[in-house]
């Protein structure tokens, strides 16, 4: 299929270079001139000159000259440049056309999407962050939200490294212990959990909506934030441009952990003290005989993360044509995007195409309307989240292959157990006898109708959105020997689909009235979500299935495991009503306020009522302000509740049960009243302040957005135990509260006429608090061995557990400890050991000694970019990071449950030995000890770290540059994630919920790239 697309795309190439060399025209006039800046007088490089109506154009060279031939006297040239204001001039007998281009500040009179409409920069009152186009396709990768990473302040990614895999997004901290954090997508107008099946080239603008008074006129589906997403169209008339974007490089694992080797391993092993470990060392030496470089080790020295892992080919494809005429705008494009996975051995790959059509038709003066359809197909083979496990725990002293396993079928791969370990702990068998597939389509259509009642005063607007999405599973076990156990075959299919559809009908009332503008906005929404699904599974399949037969891949002649076999559904039906208004009084005084009633059928609480109001202050439109350099101040703030519709429902009663008893002997019926029952009948709701500000200085150089916020989220859905009964129910009882300070400037600016510059950095804190439970101090969460506690006071789900200070190194460490002698015999305590803080004094280490040993969201997340554009040459660099989250090192952890693994090898080499030769591990017969597996901060470990996030090498080609029908080219080089620094001990500092039990690596990714425009 990549061969056959890939030469489908160079003839299509081909055929695009011939159509635009047949359709030149023969040109009659030629014009010359020199652009400069009104502000200066600086000639300007790069500006954009075309001939109305065609494709035919130009820019200025470094002395903001230029040369263009037209078709006639009657031609007119358009003259365009970033930062100024656009240009049109006839030609007619002129044949040099000189230009001053005026400063346009754009930024204040920059319109952004908003809910229902848009809005001018300058009008704004709520925390509203607009990402262009530009800066999500420098990212390679499947996912658009990916190139936010670092970018706008208050909003956390947290990268996935699977092909095809989304990332964790979060808006301003977490407020539910049942829901996700995820924000609403809008797209287009329609409503998606995720938007994995988006191309990002296919993007026009990101607009994240982060308080509440920008968002909560979206509803019960916004408390997470909302990322409103505009697709590209054409423009009215434009002639048709088409455009190629494309890129292939490579991914490359970084910082991939170094496992103790077979000299470490076996002398930890030894050093336990465990005679089976010392026994299986034995039966290596045996099977494989001794080293010849050091004869104390066996013949065997395997790095399983060398063997798995592989650098892997990703690539993208786009072609779009836009254009239009005077009545019609269109857009139509077409993507292939292919993700090669890092494990070798398996299918673990993500295969793309979309298709993509947008039209907008002018009816009549007073009519438009639209249409928007997104077909996208994909295929995601998931590899074995096994394989990571089996690759961190498996000893060095087997081989990946083994010929003395002759009973191993159909490949000879070694098996731990042969040695006297437990499991087979070898990787390959999870990496060959699997298959795992996700086949999805998804379609997106859209169609609206909008007509002027009142022309440029009051407008009606109806729209239509629907989507379909069908996943369909398959998951194959294929039948093996591993010379121990036979493994039969196995398969789960399952099939499930969602389909949506969202009906918006809303009046727009725009007015000015002398120094008074009004916008007011009311509408009524029907949403309906329903989903359906069947799954099944069966066993011992036959045939049994092999890798290279996949005809045999169904349960014909399987044995139905009725237990894995089911099906589901669900259905969601909403109705809302909604309006907005927004005053502005001289462009000095801004109101804003929106109101959405909500119904839906999830609650037995059917309607809610959200209300949001904002305010702003233009401070340098006031007449007494004459502050120079200054060209915006804006003050703003907001205030703003929405609900929270993601967690499930559960309105219960008393139930009575029948229950027999025996009186005197006598088998006797009765009833008990069973009091406890889930009362969840409501939805969250979250409350937000928000207050910021905006600036624009030295004539829009430097812009700055500041902002700070207190979310609460209300009626939050938590388990409680109820007093006397001592039985867990759910309750609308919790309250939880993030807040923080986010701050972003940007600075751009020329140098001289062939060089400009761009710096910019934001950075935002959080601070994530349980403020209520419904009555209880805490809620517990993870698993006993590895506690997690939401506490009043502190994070949700905060790690918990015990604080170390450091080792014991001898027997008057323990005895000058302050434990008592009885606690310190009845703990076996020996040097080497934790020494574990006695937190209230008493001289014994439980229960009351434990603290909250950190959380997985951070307190600081951070980015900056910088950019350069030299001639032809652009230059950009991207930097972020995040400090202050705290990873539970579970990989680690696992030895409380399997002890006859291998560990990292910083460990190994680092174990305490003897007195001050650690202070910060135990010894390896302490690691095995149940005193030094209590949940710790020795599991839990610093997150924080610094990444180059992406750097960025292009160069341009002007039209006609090196012949006369050559497009306008640019060549890219791209490098993401480069490099990562931190201090964790794991692949990588990115964990979703701060468990790394084991993730798949992020790669680091290299791409060369071309676009080219005809």
């Amino acid at each position: 299929m990549k061969r056959t697309l890939s030469s489908y795309l160079r003839v299509l190439l081909v055929l695009l270079f011939c159509f635009v060399a047949f359709g030149a025209m023969a040109q009659n006039r030629s014009v010359t001139g020199t652009i400069v800046s009104s502000e200066d007088g600086l000639p300007l490089p790069g500006v954009s000159i075309r001939e109305k109506g065609t494709t035919n154009g130009t820019t200025t060279g470094a002395n903001g000259e230029y040369r263009l031939t037209v078709a006639s006297a009657e031609s007119v040239i358009v003259y365009t440049f970033v930062g100024f204001v656009t240009q049109e001039v006839t030609v007619g007998n002129q044949s040099t056309i000189n230009l001053t281009l005026m400063t346009d500040v754009s930024e204040l009179g920059e319109v952004v999407v908003i809910g229902y409409g848009t809005q001018e920069q300058k009008d704004l009152t709520s925390s509203i962050a607009t990402v262009n186009a530009d800066e999500l396709t420098k990212t390679p990768a499947a996912q658009p939200m990916q190139a936010l990473q670092g970018k706008v302040p208050g909003v956390q990614i947290v990268s996935a490294g699977a092909p095809g895999a989304s990332p964790t997004v979060r808006v301003r901290g977490v407020g539910s212990l049942e829901s996700n954090s995820a924000p609403l997508y809008v797209v287009d107008g329609m409503f998606f959990d995720n938007i994995d099946f988006l191309n990002s080239s296919d993007i026009e603008t990101v607009s994240v909506l982060k308080d509440a008074s920008a968002s909560a006129i979206y509803g019960v589906r916004a408390s997470n934030g909302v990322i409103l997403i505009t697709t590209k169209s054409g423009d009215y008339n434009q002639a048709p441009q088409i455009v190629y974007d494309g890129y292939y490089g490579t991914q490359v694992a970084q910082n991939v952990m170094k496992m103790a080797n077979t000299e470490q391993f076996v002398n930890y092993a030894l050093a336990t003290g465990s005679a089976a470990d010392a026994s299986f060392i034995d039966n290596a030496f045996q099977r494989y005989g001794r080293s010849h470089i050091n004869p104390n080790v066996p013949d065997v020295n395997t790095d399983w993360y060398n063997e798995v892992l592989q650098t892997a080919p990703i690539q993208n494809h786009s072609i779009s044509v836009n254009g239009g005429n005077d009545a019609t705008r269109y857009a139509v494009g077409l993507n292939y995007f292919d993700q090669q996975g890092l494990l070798k051995g398996t299918r673990n790959d993500y295969e793309r195409i979309n298709l993509r059509t947008k039209l907008d038709f002018d009816v009549s003066e007073k009519l438009t309307m639209g249409v928007n359809l997104n077909l996208s197909n994909s295929n995601q083979y998931v590899a074995e989240n096994s394989v990571w496990f089996k690759s961190y725990f498996a000893v060095p002293i087997i081989p990946v292959y083994d010929d003395q396993n002759t009973a191993a079928t159909p490949n000879q791969y070694s098996n731990a157990q042969q040695l006297g370990y437990r499991g087979s702990q070898n990787p390959f068998y999870d990496l060959e006898y699997n298959d795992n597939r996700n086949q999805a389509t998804k379609i997106l259509a859209n169609v609206y109708l909008e007509y002027d009642l009142i022309p440029q005063m009051l407008s009606f607007k109806t729209a239509y959105n629907y989507s379909y999405s069908n996943v369909v599973s398959r998951n194959v076990d294929f039948a093996y020997h591993d010379g121990v156990t036979n493994v039969l075959s196995a398969l789960r299919r399952s099939s499930g689909n969602n389909s949506n559809q969202i009906w918006d009908n809303y009046l727009t009332f725009n007015k000015d009235f002398d120094l008074h503008h009004l916008t007011a906005v009311a509408g009524y929404s029907f949403r309906s979500e329903t989903s359906e699904g069947v799954f099944v599974r069966g066993t011992e399949l036959e045939p049994d299935p092999t890798k290279g037969q996949d005809e045999l891949w169904y349960l014909n002649g399987s044995q139905i495991d009725i237990g894995g076999s089911g099906d589901y559904g669900s259905a969601f039906y909403g109705s809302s009503y909604f309006g907005r208004l927004a005053y502005n009084y001289d462009d000095r005084y801004l109101l804003y306020g929106t109101f959405r009633r909500d119904g839906t059928n999830r609650f037995q609480q059917k309607w809610g009522n959200f209300f949001t109001v904002g305010a702003g202050w233009v401070l340098s439109e006031e007449e007494f302000f004459n502050v120079s350099n200054v060209d915006l101040l804006k003050f703003r703030g907001g205030w703003g509740q929405l609900g929270n519709s993601g967690v499930s429902a559960a309105v219960g009663a008393p139930t009575i049960d029948p229950r027999f008893v025996a009186i005197d002997d006598t088998r006797t019926p009765g009833n008990v009243l069973i009091p406890t029952f889930d009362i969840v009948d409501r939805w969250e709701t979250t409350e937000e302040l928000n207050i910021g500000l905006s600036s624009l200085m030295f004539n829009e150089r430097l812009s700055i957005e500041a902002d700070y916020f207190v979310r609460d989220t209300k009626n939050a859905a938590v388990t409680i135990i109820l007093p006397l009964i001592r039985s867990n129910v759910r309750r609308s009882a919790g309250e939880i509260r993030n807040s923080g300070f986010e701050f972003a400037a940007n600075w751009s600016d020329f140098i001289n006429n062939e060089l400009s510059y761009r710096i910019g950095g934001n950075f935002a804190t959080l601070n994530n608090e349980v403020l209520s439970l419904g009555g209880p101090q805490y809620l517990n969460a993870g698993s006993a061995e590895f506690r997690q506690r939401s506490i009043i006071g502190s994070p949700i789900q905060a790690f918990y557990g015990y604080e170390t200070d450091g080792i014991f190194q001898s027997q008057d460490d323990i005895d000058n400890s302050g434990y008592t002698n009885e606690f310190i015999n009845n703990s076996g305590i020996e040097p080497g050991d934790f020494r574990y803080k006695d937190q209230n004094g008493d001289g014994v280490i439980d229960d009351n000694d434990r603290v909250v040993l950190g959380s997985y969201l951070p307190d600081l997340t951070y980015g900056f970019n910088i950019g350069l554009s030299w001639k032809n040459f652009d230059f950009s660099a991207d930097f972020q990071g995040q400090v202050g989250h705290s990873i539970l090192n579970r990989k680690r952890g696992e030895i409380i449950f399997t002890q006859d693994t291998n560990i990292d090898a910083d460990l190994a080499t680092n174990l305490w030995t003897g007195e001050g030769t650690s202070n910060k591990y135990p010894s390896a017969a302490g690691l095995r000890k149940g005193w030094n597996q209590s949940m710790s901060d020795y599991f839990v470990e610093d997150g924080s770290y610094f990444r180059i996030q992406n750097v960025r090498l292009s160069y341009t080609l002007n039209e006609g540059q090196l012949f006369t029908d050559m497009p306008e080219t640019r060549f890219t080089f791209t490098a993401e994630r480069p490099l990562t620094v931190f201090d964790y001990n794991g692949f990588n500092p990115e964990v979703a919920n701060g468990i790394d039990r084991q993730t798949y690596p992020i790669p680091a990714i290299y791409t060369l790239g071309i676009n080219l425009k005809f």
